[in-house]
């Protein structure tokens, strides 16, 4: 099967083309983790892919809760998305616990 002239990003399941044996080969990013791709993908559709690119953490948040355990948050941006094909982006956003001691916490008990 053949790619030529159609490439498509992510999972699709519309994009594919006739393969060896009547069976379908496919020519979305997807092919690749399935292992179904037409014989031509990469010549025909890699070339162009673009991979998602993300700029450095943000701070981390304070913490939810000023007395006890809460959570802290921080993220980052997109700074190049993915194209046509290209790796996804990683998780944008973090999120882990903490324990607020506010000077008041002592007192309010």
């Amino acid at each position: 099967g053949s790619c030529w002239h159609q490439c498509c990003p992510g999972r699709n399941n519309g994009c594919w083309a006739p393969g060896a044996r009547r069976a379908r080969c496919y020519c979305d990013s997807y092919c690749e983790r399935t292992g179904d791709c037409c014989e031509d993908y990469h010549a025909a559709c890699r070339h162009a892919a673009v991979g998602c690119v993300v700029g450095p953490w943000g701070p981390w948040s304070g913490c939810s809760s000023p007395c006890g355990v809460g959570s802290k948050a921080r993220s980052r941006q997109v700074t190049v998305p993915p194209r046509h094909g290209g790796e996804p982006c990683p998780d944008l956003k973090q999120r882990r616990g903490c324990h607020g001691e506010h000077p008041t916490c002592g007192t309010a008990k």
